[in-house]
């Protein structure tokens, strides 16, 4: 495993991945900093919690856009969205020891 230092919306946090995996960790940490300062940079929702809330809502939809433009059915996004959790868990992991 590989540990990355990443900052989301200016908060430092330290995230592992498998070796050859870092640039994909680094594009979703940046498009998730993008999604959450436009939210907080919108100014209409304030706490970090449901900030957090609305870019994940933000990312949904647009998944379920792509969804019916690609044709892809629910179950796939499913199968798609669930190998995404397993990555996420797999790279959060080794932060629960940190605290």
């Amino acid at each position: 495993m590989i540990q990355l230092d990443v900052m989301i919306m200016g908060q430092p946090y330290k995230l592992a991945c498998k070796e050859g995996e870092e640039q994909i960790l680094l594009q979703v940490v940046a498009y998730l900093d993008e999604k959450m300062c436009a939210v907080r940079d919108g100014g209409k929702v304030k706490g970090n919690d449901r900030i957090t809330v609305m870019a994940a809502l933000g990312v949904a939809a647009e998944l379920l856009s792509m969804q019916a433009a690609e044709g892809t059915t629910i179950a796939e996004w499913k199968r798609h969205i669930g190998a995404m959790h397993g990555v996420l868990d797999e790279a959060l992991t080794p932060q629960e020891k940190l605290f």
